[in-house]
């Protein structure tokens, strides 16, 4: 967007297109939110608050074993010298009051007008009866790097995830991004749109402490409890590729709030464990707000 600031929640997560501040929402000119999909970089301080609807959560192209449909309060400030720090809380409709609160911080550095990245950290904290797949994981070290080709955007996002469990997660994305040249309803309002195409690779040891946690209760029945073989476990080590998706948001902008809706399809691969992942459609709805 014209006006916004770095809105950086990884985009990733990328690490979770559900739970706690979505790094797709916080980006770097890109999703997790807010509005990571529709913006680009202004260097000044700021503030954003934002919330957010999801119609699942999404781990790294891993879901949980039944939909876990969630809400997300979000904020971020951003000072000048490119320094910033963010917060979100996280409640999984139909479960407990706060399900998780993201803390962390980063930096945002430019080395060109096509060239920009940010690194941070977050740290997760979950309810003790937090059911998302997320949960096997409680800190996230992420570098995210972006290049403007004019043509389409290139990000790559590298995630270094620890906790319960440890694994390497490497997003590559590419998206184009166009604006509409007239107004909905006055001369400082517009649409855009970010299409993107995301494939991303990783281990997946979290699958494996996730089913350990909850004593397979909600992915393995009986009859395969008896014989199961946990050293197939090993296969969640391999580096792979875990999961294809296409993205397409669609916002509406006017120069202090984003509302964006936006719906990807998700292609998992290579599901190890007991998780029967497939393929899904999520559908993602925000809103939010820019103070500077």
């Amino acid at each position: 967007m014209k006006y916004l600031c770095l809105l950086f929640f990884i985009a990733g997560s990328n690490a979770l297109y559900a739970a706690g501040i979505d790094r797709n929402l916080l980006t770097i000119g890109n999703s997790y939110q807010l509005n990571a999909d529709t913006d680009t970089i202004v260097r000044k301080k700021s503030l954003s608050v934002g919330v957010s609807y999801g119609s699942d959560a999404l781990f790294f192209g891993r879901t949980g074993p039944i939909k876990y449909p969630f809400v997300t309060g979000d904020a971020i400030y951003n000072t000048k010298s490119g320094v910033f720090i963010y917060g979100s809380v996280l409640k999984v409709l139909g479960y407990a009051p706060v399900d998780e609160v993201d803390v962390g911080g980063g930096y945002f550095y430019k080395f060109s007008k096509s060239f920009s990245g940010a690194v941070s950290y977050t740290r997760f904290i979950f309810n003790k009866n937090a059911n998302v797949i997320k949960s096997a994981s409680s800190n996230d070290i992420n570098f995210k790097n972006a290049y403007d080709w004019k043509l389409f955007k290139t990000t790559i996002i590298l995630d270094y995830l620890f906790g319960k469990s440890n694994d390497f997660f490497t997003t590559v994305s590419t998206s184009k991004y166009f604006e509409t040249s007239w107004s909905i309803f006055d001369d400082k309002d517009y649409l855009s749109f970010n299409p993107s195409f995301n494939v991303i690779v990783g281990t997946q040891n979290f699958v494996q402490r996730y089913e350990v946690d909850h004593n397979y209760q909600y992915v393995l029945p009986p009859a395969v409890l008896e014989n199961l073989n946990l050293s197939a476990a090993r296969r969640n080590r391999i580096f792979n590729v875990l999961n294809y998706s296409f993205k397409v948001p669609v916002a509406y902008n006017r120069p202090h709030y984003t509302l964006e809706a936006s719906w990807r399809y998700s292609m998992p691969v290579n599901v190890e464990g007991s998780l029967e992942n497939r393929r899904e459609s999520f559908f993602n709805f925000t809103f939010y707000y820019l103070f500077y």
